[in-house]
């Protein structure tokens, strides 16, 4: 089964629309959403009321406030639904303490280093997910010895126990732009786990084309609350 999963990001416990990447320009949902009249985590779930839910925690991820400024809420909404957290992890008691609050775990190479991601998945065997985060073509990371394109990352994860990969492309986030049906075939192709697409996807077209191409899933947004994909395909 395709795995449509709802994005929540949450900065100083709003739920944010979430474009291009440039995160200090986000506004609040409800401003722009035709599913919502609120941008309250809790609240925005309750009028969505989907299956699975993916959480980025961007304070955290900015370094914005205090580290667990978002955690209430987020717990509150893992208590309703499947939920997967990435809460800019960097060690693995970061790890620790986001399975406390989620039922599994991003480790994205925006901040986690390919040692890290290595021991998280030795240590938490099925709960760990990677996301690559990708600018500008390049696999976004702070560490010297992470690869610098994603599909070398996917050749090294091949040997990991983690659950699903995830493509984060920053530079489609919330634009809707379409997806790169080429490069992603490659990806699944490439990959023994899992690969779900966040960023870009605008509407059911993109959906089927993912399909098509073995990609399991995908992180939607904008196209859920600007109506271009139903309701009902998150529920």
């Amino acid at each position: 089964m395709f795995r449509i999963i709802f994005v929540l990001d949450i900065y100083n416990y709003t739920v944010v629309h979430a474009r291009g990447g440039n995160r200090q320009n986000y506004q609040p949902i409800h401003k722009s959403s035709l599913l919502c009249n609120t941008s309250r985590p809790l609240e925005v779930i309750g009028a969505v009321k989907p299956k699975e839910v993916y959480i980025a925690d961007l304070n955290i991820l900015q370094g914005i406030g205090e580290r667990d400024t978002n955690f209430t809420d987020i717990r509150s909404v893992s208590q309703k639904v499947k939920t997967m957290l990435d809460p800019g992890i960097s060690s693995l008691p970061d790890v620790e303490e986001a399975l406390f609050l989620a039922n599994s775990v991003i480790l994205g190479t925006e901040t986690a280093s390919l040692d890290m991601i290595s021991n998280a998945a030795s240590e938490f065997p099925g709960r760990v997910n990677v996301s690559i985060d990708i600018k500008n073509s390049r696999i976004l990371t702070r560490d010297p010895d992470m690869p610098n394109y994603p599909i070398e990352l996917i050749d090294i994860l091949n040997d990991m126990d983690v659950r699903d990969i995830i493509i984060l492309d920053m530079d489609r986030v919330g634009t809707s732009s379409g997806v790169d049906s080429q490069f992603l075939s490659k990806i699944a192709t490439t990959s023994k786990h899992d690969v779900l697409l966040g960023g870009g996807v605008k509407d059911m077209s993109d959906i089927e084309t993912l399909k098509d191409i073995g990609l399991k899933g995908a992180l939607v947004a904008t196209a859920l609350h600007n109506g271009k994909i139903p309701l009902t395909m998150v529920q």
